[in-house]
């Protein structure tokens, strides 16, 4: 068997280099996308030779994460149940795509991934596997009653690691998980899984890594202007620059400002529920200016279509049906109301806060003549209002009168 996993180098996926080559007697070629995590990546190959890998690819998916996956989801203003930005989720699909496209290079026969089994990964790797190469066989190790009872914990994978001297650098016990990537910061398990627990404390405040705590954030608000094409964000104080730059950008202006932060308890896709913290700090400002542009730009009706529709979008992306024909069809018409969502937004940052104090654009619907509560030659007639108001409180009178309705 030849087998493409999903590696970082960490404790569990170098367990499963070696598990997999030495006791299951298959080929392993180790894969890391790189999708902005930032952290360290060089020396990745040499130690993945060294576990037992007999190959390694390191592929740089930033530029395809900001502009086919995250810039998509944002024209969709896509949100989990109403707070979370899906930083981890919206990530999984281009890196289990990627990890098929090895598998085509290498001549593979199976995937790997070392996702929890309780979690929300297992499915949005697996299901990307299954959209896009329903032929290759799928590995979850966490799922596989042998691996379980040789490692039924972190102790007993540092002792196997000590025991066939494979360099990790892990301890029993680790107060959080952490997965980054260019949209954001995740938090978990550990410490965190006491719902009570607050990591805001002086005493904790340490493990955040992209935003300053709002209350230490400049005492001065800042001012920067968002420029939109077509619902996509394009300048930043009217520099252009990629999506992945503006990310970046905007990541580094909105965490010194202490923008960004959601503690919350999801409910996942398995159907626990978890608590997670999240870092998101480009992502709240470009989502927050987004919107607001829309306000300007889009039709009512359009508008209040598209919002009903987007919880279901939010689902589908945390779920991973990524590749499903209903996330596909939804997306088409998310970027068809996106045709006009071009001009500026500008912002006001401070502590924390993010305030719209500015909004423009050549495809504007607002008409301060008919907004204007002065008379005006508009082709808005205070009169009809008489009428409108007339036949839709006709069926609240009949109601009132047939059925003595009293409230």
């Amino acid at each position: 068997m030849k087998i493409i996993l999903a590696y970082s180098g960490g404790l569990d996926t170098s367990v499963l280099v070696h598990w997999y080559a030495n006791e299951q007697n298959a080929e392993v070629i180790t894969y890391c996308a790189d999708v902005g995590q930032e952290e360290e990546l060089d020396g990745l190959e040499e130690k993945a030779l060294s576990t037992g890998a007999s190959a390694h690819r390191t592929l740089d998916l930033v530029d395809e994460f900001a502009n086919d996956f995250i810039y998509p989801m944002v024209r969709g203003n896509a949100v989990y149940e109403s707070q979370y930005l899906l930083g981890t989720s919206i990530a999984r699909p281009l890196i289990a795509k990627a990890q098929i496209e090895m598998a085509r290079e290498f001549d593979a026969n199976a995937v790997a991934h070392g996702a929890t089994g309780k979690g929300n990964d297992q499915c949005r790797f697996e299901l990307t596997f299954s959209a896009l190469a329903p032929d290759l066989q799928i590995l979850a190790p966490w799922r596989d009653a042998s691996f379980r009872e040789q490692f039924p914990g972190r102790k007993e994978m540092i002792d196997y690691c000590a025991e066939h001297k494979i360099d990790v650098e892990a301890s029993a016990s680790k107060p959080y998980s952490m997965d980054r990537n260019l949209w954001h910061i995740s938090y978990e398990a550990g410490i965190l899984e006491d719902p009570w627990f607050d990591p805001t404390t002086p005493d904790n405040r340490d493990m955040y890594k992209l935003t300053v705590d709002p209350e230490l954030a400049p005492d001065a608000p800042l001012y920067i202007d968002l420029t939109f094409d077509q619902g996509n964000c394009v300048a930043i104080d009217g520099e252009t620059d990629s999506p992945a730059e503006i990310i970046r950008k905007l990541n580094k202006i909105a965490g010194e400002h202490g923008i960004g932060r959601v503690d919350l308890v999801e409910n996942r896709f398995v159907g626990m529920k978890s608590r997670g913290v999240y870092e998101t700090p480009g992502g709240t400002v470009l989502l927050h200016a987004h919107r607001q542009l829309e306000t300007l730009t889009m039709d009512r009706d359009l508008m209040h279509l598209r919002d009903s529709l987007i919880p279901r979008y939010g689902e589908l992306i945390y779920y991973g049906f990524w590749y499903a024909p209903e996330r596909e069809a939804l997306q088409a018409l998310i970027d068809q109301s996106q045709s006009t969502t071009s001009g500026t937004v500008r912002l006001k940052l401070y502590k924390g806060s993010i305030t719209t104090v500015g909004r423009k654009s050549e495809y504007s619907l607002y008409d301060e003549s008919i907004a204007s509560m002065d008379d005006d030659e508009s082709d808005y007639k205070p009169e009809d209002a008489g009428g409108f108001i007339r036949l839709n409180s006709l069926r609240l009178k009949e109601r009132f009168q047939k059925q003595n309705y009293k409230g």
